[in-house]
């Protein structure tokens, strides 16, 4: 289990192996990375250390109209890092001030020095520093003079994709295809969620669901549409399928997350609970009434069983 610790809190090891990015997703190019530096920390008897920062570096330099959206927040990424076999996860808050060291500065006065570094590990795209002017051989300048090695891990693909974040970002929000994603991160995608009071128009037509408040603003959303989906509820795991979005049958426009877990009958307001989306069953739908709603909700609920019992 990797230590959590603050830049201010770390002790300069000089026999560190270590790599740094946001590794949003924490995906199948990030675990190469991973990989790479908790088996060269064996090999030399050194510590691992994973260097990440919070916000993500584009929601403080270039955030867009609607912000960065994200694959996983600081908790979730956390959570995924630890089980990775790393000893050390450390967590730079990324500010303005923190944007305008150069990639000589940060390699200089964060890692060499606060650090200490005898390996980097970098991904083979990897730019880092103001305006992302370092670059892989930044890191083998310095090295050559601090006496460090460094070690590139080269892109990892599936078929012609290059897996990346940006990648995954748009495979769940505009086809929704959360089977593809999770081929890409080598887990299903998950989503963190406060249970919040809704209309409980579900419940009317027997099927209650909970009503979900993503624990981050910008977390990525997957498209519009019905999902087979695994729910963790007080550290139980529970089959359930999710509907994601504006509810046409009742002339709606308000995005929203409703999931509906079978055989379970606990209140869970204000609770949070985590979605693992499994597979995506079908668009959303406008239907002429309560019946007709009645019955795809009784198709989806056995397309979902079906998949849930495969997974």
């Amino acid at each position: 289990m990797a230590e959590l610790i603050e830049l201010k809190d770390i002790t300069h090891q000089p026999n560190s192996v270590v790599t740094v990015g946001t590794f949003d997703g924490v995906h199948q190019g990030h675990r190469a990375l991973m990989d790479a530096v908790v088996s060269k920390a064996k090999i030399r008897n050194a510590r691992s250390v994973v260097v990440t920062f919070d916000p993500h570096p584009r929601e403080i330099i270039n955030p867009g109209k609607g912000g960065i959206k994200l694959l996983t927040t600081l908790k979730e990424r956390c959570e995924i890092l630890e089980d990775l076999g790393v000893d050390v996860l450390l967590v730079i808050p990324f500010d303005r001030d923190f944007s305008l060291l150069t990639s000589e500065e940060f390699v200089r006065k964060i890692i060499h020095k606060k650090i200490g570094v005898s390996e980097f590990v970098i991904g083979y795209d990897h730019h880092f520093g103001r305006d992302r002017e370092g670059t892989i051989d930044t890191i083998r300048n310095l090295g050559e003079e601090l006496g460090f090695d460094s070690y590139v891990v080269s892109k990892q693909e599936m078929g012609d994709v290059t897996i990346s974040s940006t990648v995954i970002r748009k495979t769940l929000s505009e086809s929704g295809d959360v089977k593809k994603a999770a081929e890409y991160l080598n887990r299903n995608y998950l989503l963190n969620g406060i249970v919040l009071h809704g209309d409980e128009r579900g419940r009317t037509i027997g099927y209650p669901t909970a009503n979900l408040k993503p624990e981050h603003e910008n977390k990525v959303i997957p498209k519009n549409g019905v999902y087979a989906v695994k729910v963790r509820v007080a550290g139980n795991w529970y089959g359930a399928m999710m509907n994601i979005g504006v509810r046409p049958t009742f002339g709606e426009d308000e995005r929203t997350l409703e999931v509906h877990i079978f055989d379970f009958n606990k209140e869970v307001y204000g609770q949070t609970i985590q979605v693992r989306f499994i597979d995506r069953i079908r668009d959303e739908q406008k239907f002429k009434g309560i019946n007709e709603l009645k019955a795809q909700l009784d198709s989806d609920k056995e397309t979902s069983l079906k998949i849930l019992a495969t997974n």
